[in-house]
């Protein structure tokens, strides 16, 4: 039986990426912004937002997957509701992701640490959405 919900065991990954990019972000932030660490280690905070979307992407298909056998013990306006927080999630994780991307992409010193500011901010967002689902 444990092995038939797989659900369950993945979400963790992305909920604890939720919770930690927030203080990750910040701090290669504040070392780049200081010079303490080059700018290439920003790439450490878009490697791990990319884990993110990509775990919540597998969590949300091995929560589709397994819906109709839950359907039997909760109900299904709750799986609803968890299914569209779940989605907002992802979405706002791929969101900033493209931040997190373009923040190391641009070329202009200013507007990447600009970029990478708003994309700390943006990992608020997704860790409150993360609570919600």
């Amino acid at each position: 039986m444990d092995q038939l919900f797989f659900h369950p065991k993945i979400v963790h990954l992305p909920m604890a990426l939720a919770v930690l990019m927030p203080l990750l972000s910040a701090g290669l932030l504040a070392a780049w912004w200081t010079g303490a660490l080059p700018r290439r280690a920003w790439l450490v905070a878009v490697a791990l937002q990319l884990a993110l979307v990509g775990s919540g992407v597998v969590a949300m298909r091995s929560g589709e997957h397994e819906e109709e056998r839950v359907e039997r013990v909760v109900a299904e306006t709750r799986i609803e509701a968890h299914e569209e927080a779940a989605e907002a999630f992802v979405w706002a994780a791929a969101a900033i992701l493209v931040l997190h991307a373009a923040a190391a992409a641009l070329r202009r010193e200013e507007t990447a640490r600009a970029a990478a500011a708003v994309a700390v901010l943006g990992t608020l967002v997704v860790l409150a959405l993360g609570y919600r689902v």
